[in-house]
């Protein structure tokens, strides 16, 4: 555990030191989040918050390296650099999009790319989280797997629309992540808790927290395309390394559900960038425009609707992550029907937070509201709703 802290505050203070060289990058390059009509923030804030994130997450993964704890995780060292090569290419690309506004095909096509790679370097899906279901087809191993990169990149991005909310989401959900990875290896192979996805996580958790000071309301600087996908495709990276490591045999009674079903935390951590998304594409389908054309209809933007102020339509969206990924990470240790108790109880309790006497004046929400507009400095993600 101390191995995985100590990568943890590397990677937090790498990012936190080098955030303000990105952000003197982004304002020589012209990598600026200018004013839009459905954005929330009030002046132009520039982004490229990614390159720190990139930077962080190096640095932790090389300082682990050496780690003798974590001589195991790189053995096979294929699949531990290329999550980091995957994540430089797609930060890159990231990059190229906040500073030239690329096109949602090109970016597409990168992601998909870059998804390619990480699956060529061993990150690859082969067991589904059905049961212990085996997947015959390589051609499917490939097409789940570039499929999941690419959808956990673009959720993210889809969610990041308010200071501080991706990073801080993904910092929440990372560390039950963290919590359910170890336990789940630990119980499996007491002797070697050593383990390639809870020191990705821990390395994510700590780029992501050191990134937060800077990027919290009011944002001195956005992560931009180049973090939300960074982060995104890191997760993912980390679900399909953890899912099918674990043999259901070795594992008591008790952890059924998490040893069959070790895709279900990552799904609980991303739970509200995936319903952002899917209801993004439904809206925008339904209305008979594009899946990527932008509105001011997501899961933030209604949050400002109701009456909640910048900050506290963050740490709400927290609230929900820390209630739906804490307690599925929760199902290593405890019993699914006290898990079940304990998720209502957060569920009526974040219910009551969101749509109780706190919030202030309901405003509209649509298109072309205004909702949040008169924020003093906000955020939202430079390309919001492209992708």
């Amino acid at each position: 555990m101390k191995a995985y802290l100590l990568v943890l505050l590397v990677a937090a203070a790498i990012t936190y030191l080098t955030t303000p060289v990105a952000r003197w990058v982004a304002l020589r390059t012209g990598a600026i989040t200018a004013v839009r009509a459905r954005d929330v923030h009030a002046i132009p804030t520039p982004r490229l918050g990614g390159l720190a994130m990139l930077a962080g997450l190096a640095v932790a993964m090389l300082v682990a390296s050496k780690i003798p704890f974590l001589e195991g995780v790189f053995q096979d060292s294929r699949r531990a650099w290329g999550i980091l090569a995957a994540a430089a290419m797609v930060c890159l690309l990231g990059v190229a999009d906040d500073i030239w506004e690329l096109d949602w095909i090109t970016k597409l096509t990168g992601q998909v790319l870059v998804g390619l790679y990480m699956a060529w370097s061993g990150v690859l899906l082969y067991q589904l989280p059905i049961g212990g279901l085996l997947i015959a087809s390589p051609r499917l191993w490939l097409v789940l797997t570039v499929l999941a990169v690419v959808v956990a990149m673009n959720a993210v991005n889809f969610v990041d629309g308010l200071d501080g909310l991706a990073a801080g989401v993904i910092a929440i959900g990372g560390t039950a992540f963290f919590i359910y990875s170890y336990l789940l290896t630990r119980e499996a192979s007491p002797t070697d808790v050593s383990n390639l996805a809870t020191l990705v996580i821990a390395a994510l958790v700590g780029a992501c927290l050191g990134f937060l000071p800077h990027n919290f309301y009011p944002a001195r600087i956005f992560m931009g395309d180049s973090g939300s996908m960074l982060i995104g495709l890191v997760i993912a990276g980390a679900a399909i390394v953890v899912t099918g490591q674990i043999d259901p045999e070795v594992v008591s009674n008790r952890q059924t559900i998490p040893a069959f079903l070790p895709i279900l935390l990552p799904i609980a951590v991303l739970l509200l960038p995936l319903l952002d998304m899917g209801l993004a594409v439904i809206r925008r389908v339904g209305a008979g425009t594009s899946p990527f054309h932008p509105d001011r209809m997501h899961l933030h933007h209604r949050l400002l609707a109701l009456g909640h102020s910048h900050q506290r339509a963050v740490v709400i969206m927290y609230l929900w992550t820390a209630v739906f990924a804490f307690g599925a990470s929760a199902l290593i240790t405890l019993s699914t029907t006290t898990v079940l108790v304990a998720l209502g109880l957060g569920v009526v309790i974040a219910s009551v937070l969101t749509l109780g006497p706190l919030r202030g004046r309901v405003r509209p929400v649509g298109p072309t509201s205004t909702v949040g507009s008169t924020s003093t400095v906000g955020s939202t993600s430079p390309k919001e709703g492209n992708l």
